[in-house]
This record gives structure tokens, sequence and C-alpha cells, in this order.
């Protein structure tokens, strides 16, 4: 087994010198590496050796209770008592108040360390969001402080068992009674539905409050416990999974549960993307941190393990093979590309100034970051050969943790097919093209152009169909390819201040190339 290692340079490099964390107001470099630091230290020595055992032995349902893997509960104590959970919660209600990059940091160490534990946790930013966007006083000042304190973990509940991504058919059903709202319906796929660690379980519900389509969605906040007793909430299973064996996928049972309304009525679509928004961004960078563990296991295994012998003679090792560097570089440049992409819509996010290209970049994290994470871990599994296959280490596992990221909030397809559709026809497309000229006007690189002038094309042909979703997928691909473009030349152009600076400019230089080859190819799939 090759022990987790945090990759927090390639994480401050990415921030600091490519998507521009250096430019917001309150950014510290070395405040946040000191934060990366401690957590990292936190996740090697803690956290991750707790991955392999826990998928072992997975979590179970005793008495209506879900049993987390031995010492889930132990570490998930000390890490609260160390004031992980209030990370970017309001100082005023017992957080550190830091934004969401310094959560970035955090979130991709979590879920290279272990993305179980990280799903049942992750949830505690978006929901206290949520709050403080839709919520009262009084419901700030009753929710927040748990929730920072670690004494609650979220959940989001939304799918269910016949409505998937189509909100519409949600039949979950709220009811008034005197001041109150009672529950009752059934809610599928929810990351950390009950566990053991926590005193307390906050659920964000999405109900129907009346038969007016997605108009007729409410959120509401629901307690595990209510004054002392359980409210009528329980669960009916735990899902049997491919991965995330330590993440207790709950299917909800809510019967006539005791609710409090957040927001208007109405209204709980709004209310839930905010959360959603967040886990969206989440999920890409589980899928960079799987890209990013991927490289890690397969360099090291492949710069020890003898092969051959090199063209001189002499014995080599894997990485001596230009098959081999050919996929530990594809690796590199998945983790590496994917997490500036992520982190720039971080940033762009923190900075505020630009919620249009926010909206843009969300879709394409998601989608390059995720499907990156999953090859990447299938490249891995390659440059180990048998091995790979092999339990010992753990690509396996890393694959089938992975996969998942590809499927919710939001299967890439309709992802895909947003950003052909509504963002295409909006301002989000015209904020992502002035980017672009941005970038080529500050670093004229050839192929940003050639991305460039073929995106633009393919928008085009895209506006003009009558249906341009049998061409969503090659659009999205173009678009992360001229994205990637911008991101690589400002990786190559600020090589330097990165530990291994040829690295980067080895990576870069087949970026370029890989453009030159493939942006012609998506145009012409694209009928440009």
């Amino acid at each position: 087994m090759t022990p987790f290692k945090a990759p927090l340079e390639d994480i401050l490099f990415t921030l600091n010198h490519v998507a521009g964390a250096s430019g917001l107001s309150d950014w510290d470099a070395e405040f946040a590496a000191e934060i990366g630091g401690h957590f990292a230290a936190f996740a090697e020595g803690e956290i991750a050796p707790l991955d392999e055992p826990g998928d072992r032995q997975g979590c179970r349902l005793e008495n209506g209770r879900v049993r987390m893997p031995d010492g889930f509960r132990e570490v998930y104590r000390a890490y609260a008592e160390a004031g992980w959970p209030g990370l970017t919660a309001p100082e005023a209600h017992g957080g550190q108040g830091m934004g969401a990059v310094m959560l970035a940091i955090m979130s991709e160490i979590f879920s290279g360390a272990n993305q179980s534990l990280q799903m049942v946790t992750g949830l505690v930013p978006g929901a206290i969001r949520v709050l403080m966007r839709f919520g009262t006083d009084a419901q700030k000042a009753r929710h927040i402080p748990g929730l920072a304190s670690g004494e609650l973990l979220a959940t989001m509940c939304l799918t269910e068992p016949g409505a998937g991504s189509d909100l519409a058919r949600i039949r979950c059903r709220a009811e008034p009674e005197g001041d109150a709202w009672k529950i009752t319906g059934e809610k599928i796929f929810i990351s950390g539905g009950d566990q053991d660690m926590s005193d307390g379980i906050f659920h964000l519900v999405l109900a129907r409050t009346s038969d007016n389509g997605l108009k007729g969605l409410s959120l509401f906040v629901v307690r595990d416990v209510v004054d002392g007793r359980r409210n009528a909430v329980s669960v009916a299973r735990i899902e049997e999974k491919m991965g995330l064996h330590a993440s207790p996928t709950c299917q909800m049972v809510f019967d006539g549960a005791e609710a409090e309304l957040i927001g208007q009525e109405g209204q709980g679509l709004m209310a839930m993307f905010t959360m959603m928004n967040h886990a969206r961004s989440d999920v890409a960078l589980q899928g960079v941190a799987h890209a990013a563990r991927a490289r890690d296991v397969a360099a090291r295994y492949a710069a020890e393990r003898a092969q051959g012998r090199r063209a001189d003679g002499g014995p080599a090792v894997l990485a001596d093979h230009a098959d081999v560097q050919r996929m530990l570089d594809e690796i590199d440049m998945l983790a590496l590309g994917g997490r500036a992409i992520a982190h720039l819509a971080f940033v762009t996010m923190e900075r505020g100034d630009d919620p249009a290209l926010v909206e843009f970049l969300t879709p394409v994290a998601k989608v390059f970051c995720t499907e990156g994470g999953m090859k990447a871990a299938e490249l891995g599994q390659q440059v180990l050969g048998g091995y790979g296959y092999l339990q010992e280490y753990r690509l396996e596992q890393t694959y089938r943790d992975v996969r998942i990221s590809a499927i919710y909030e939001g299967a890439n397809g309709i992802h895909e097919r947003m950003l052909a559709t509504r963002l295409l026809k909006g301002d989000e497309a015209a904020a992502f093209e002035a980017f672009v000229d941005r970038e080529y006007a500050a670093q004229p690189v050839e192929e940003i152009e050639l991305c460039r002038d073929h995106w633009r094309a393919a928008r085009d042909v895209l506006r003009a169909a009558d249906d341009p979703t049998p061409m969503a997928h090659d659009f999205m691909q173009l678009t992360v390819l001229t994205l990637l473009q911008c991101l690589w030349a400002r990786m190559e152009r600020v090589a330097d201040f990165h530990p291994e600076p040829d690295r980067i400019r080895r990576l870069a230089g087949k970026a370029r190339r890989h453009a030159r080859a493939f942006a012609p190819a998506y145009a012409m799939q694209l009928g440009v």
C-alpha cells in the first residue's frame, strides 16, 4: 500500500499563481499554506489510515440506526475538536469565517485521503450557506452553531424513487400543522442519512407544498431529534454500492416528521440550488483528488519497479519506458488541469464580480474533473499492470470510489446539455468568451487563438440548431479544450513558482500539441 500524501505544493501553486487567489482582498498565501499544512498532516496521519479498513468493513444498519466503520467516530470527534467543520461558518455563529477558496484546499485533501468520510461531513458548508441566505435570524442562531461545532452533520434530501433529475416528479409532501409543518414521503440516495458520529443530523428536505410543478416545491429543515425525542425519520435501508462503502447511502422515510420552512413557500428549488452548486464544485475536487492520488501511486511504483532495459542496455524501471511515461504524464495533466479549472471557478466565485462566468465554469469543472478522475484511476491501474488490478495498491478502490462522481449532483450528460442550451443562450457564454479574449490578449498563444476560433464557430452552429443537444458532448469537449489552453498557458508562464518547473513546462507543451490535434477534430464533429 502506498501511504496517502496530500498534493499540497500543487494545490498552492494553482491557487496562488494560476487561479488568481493572490488577487483576493483577504487572501493570505502564507496563512493558507499554514492551514493547508495542518490539515494535510491530520489527513495523512488520522483520516487516510481509515480509508482501506473502512472500505472493507463498510457501514451497517442495526436496529434502524447506521453504524459507521471502526475508528470513524473517533476521527470525526478529533476533526470537530480541531474546529474544521466551522472553517467557513460566520464568526458570529461560532465559525472561523474563512472563504470558499480556503475550503477548496481542505476539501481536495479530505477527498483524496478518505472520500467516504468526506462525503458524510462535506455538506455542512453548503447547509450553512443555505441558512445564511434564506434562513431567519432565529434559524441561523438555532442551527449554525451546531453545524460549525460538529455537533450536527448535514444531509441533502432531494432524490425520490420516482424522481431523479426530474424534480417536477417529487411527491414527498409537507402539510402545515399549526405553526409547524409535517413531512411525509421517501427519499433515496441520501449520503449520511444516518450515522453515529455526530450528536445530531440536520436534514435539508425538498418537499411539495402545492401541486404547481416546480413552483410547488419548498425547502425544510428536519432535525433527527426534536425536544429530546426522535423525530419521525427513519432509515429503510443502506444501498449496496460499487464504491464508497464507508459512506452510508440511505433510503429515508419521513412519516409525519416535524419540519420548519426555510425561506418562502415555492422557493425550495432556488434554496436547494444554493447547496447543490456548492456540492457540484466539491464533486469536481473529488475527481481532482482521485486523479492526484492515482498519479502519486503510479509514479512511485513506476520509479521503483525494475522492468526491461533502457536503450543504452542498462537496467530500466517502468518509468524509463515511453508508454509508461505517456500514461504518467496524462494522469498528471488530468490532475493539474482539472485542479486549475476548479480553482478558477472557486476564485471567481469568491471574487464575486463575474457570476455569469461562475455559472459557466461550474458544469465544465464538474464534467472534466470527474471524468478526469475516472480516466486517471484507469491509467494508474494500467501502469501498475497486474498489481493495479489487485487490492494491494488500492487503485481499484480509487476507481470504484471516483466512479460515482460523474453520476451524482447531476449526471455529466445533464451538465453538457445545460451548457449547450441554457448557458449558451445567456450571459454565461458571453462571460466565457470575454474570459478567453482577455487570456489571449495577455498571452497571445497560438493554441488559445485556434481553440477560441473553433469554439466561436461551434457556438454559432449550436445556437442556430433547432435541437443542439446531440452536439452537447462534443461541444463540452471543445469548451474544456479551450479553457485548458488558457490555463496551461498561465501555468507555463509561472512555472518557476512551482518546485518542479520542468515538469510544468513539459506538460504545458504536451497540452499545446493536444489542442492542435483535437480542436479541429471536435469542430469537425460539430459541423464547423
